[in-house]
């Protein structure tokens, strides 16, 4: 049996810091939303064909909405080009966003513990950031994500 090599990209999405200044409603950083900006921006910087080959293995394996954390997946030769697309990606649904890359593992494991740490981290930030504002629901919501995670569903 012959396993595909692929690249899991744990990435953090910055969103526009000024976006309670600005009106509307606020982003929800979902898989679909991910997904189609980083398609997008393979097909501007790329093109159909590079679209095409890129999109092999692609996928977007977690979204986190509270942390706005992701796991990206890619096969090994398309990678970098994954990558440079992602660090193209300006705005998602016209709200700005930067992508920052935590770290590039080749195992399901690797990537799996890597997660968990930085989104146990990241949500104890988040804790102290909103403080009394925390809605009763998110611990609960937050341990959900943390769940699959651990259950390696991603």
């Amino acid at each position: 049996m012959v396993g595909f090599k692929n690249r899991f990209m744990v990435m953090e999405v910055f969103l526009n810091p000024n976006r309670e200044y600005l009106g509307g409603t606020p982003l929800i950083i979902t898989q679909f939303n991910v997904t189609k900006a980083i398609k997008d921006s393979i097909l501007v910087n790329f093109g159909v064909c590079g679209l095409a080959t890129a999109m092999a293995s692609f996928d977007i394996k977690y979204v986190n909405p509270i942390t706005n954390l992701c796991i990206i997946r890619a096969a090994t030769e398309d990678y970098e080009k994954v990558w440079s697309a992602i660090t193209m990606v300006k705005n998602i649904a016209h709200v700005p966003v930067i992508f920052n890359l935590l770290d590039i593992t080749g195992s399901k494991r690797s990537c799996q513990s890597l997660a968990l740490k930085c989104e146990e981290s990241k949500f104890e930030q988040y804790k102290l950031t909103v403080g009394d504002q925390l809605k009763p629901d998110e611990p609960k919501r937050m341990s959900s994500f943390l769940d699959r995670i651990k259950a390696s569903k991603f």
